[in-house]
């Protein structure tokens, strides 16, 4: 018969993510962005069959990607943040540092080039300090 203490501890786990270098805890410094899979050779990467690959694809346009995801992480020893892609396997963890490549297929991450269904004037006009609208429609006044 277990004790009433451990019965009753339904408090979650601190999940056993260690750092690559130094072998320390590595806390989590942000929320975890989901992946993505938009062609059938990012899930035949991931040991599925082309024609199975083919066909999902097909039928919905990006596929999610199970276990997987980006998050930024805080190792003590190194002091400074870095960005990891985690794999989860049962109930470890596995990770590796973010390829570029990857935070294409991330959802919920803002585009580092920018929004590109908008036009050149709005940037410009989101990147101002002061606003001074009346300067930029001279050919109205």
């Amino acid at each position: 018969m277990q004790r009433r203490c451990n019965r009753n501890r339904k408090r979650s786990k601190r999940r056993c993510i260690y750092c690559p270098v130094h072998g320390c805890y590595l806390d989590s410094v942000s929320k975890k962005y989901a992946l993505f899979a938009d062609s059938p050779g990012q899930l035949q990467e991931r040991g599925m069959r082309r024609r199975n690959a083919l066909i999902l694809v097909a039928s919905k346009t990006a596929v999610p990607l199970e276990g997987e995801w980006l998050e930024a992480f805080w190792c003590e020893q190194c002091q400074e943040k870095k960005w990891y892609h985690v794999r989860k396997r049962d109930r470890n963890y596995a990770i590796s540092l973010a390829p570029p490549e990857l935070w294409q297929q991330a959802m919920g991450v803002i585009n580092s080039q920018g929004n590109p269904s908008v036009g050149e004037f709005t940037r410009r006009q989101a990147k101002m300090v002061g606003f001074q609208g009346v300067k930029d429609f001279r050919f109205v006044v």
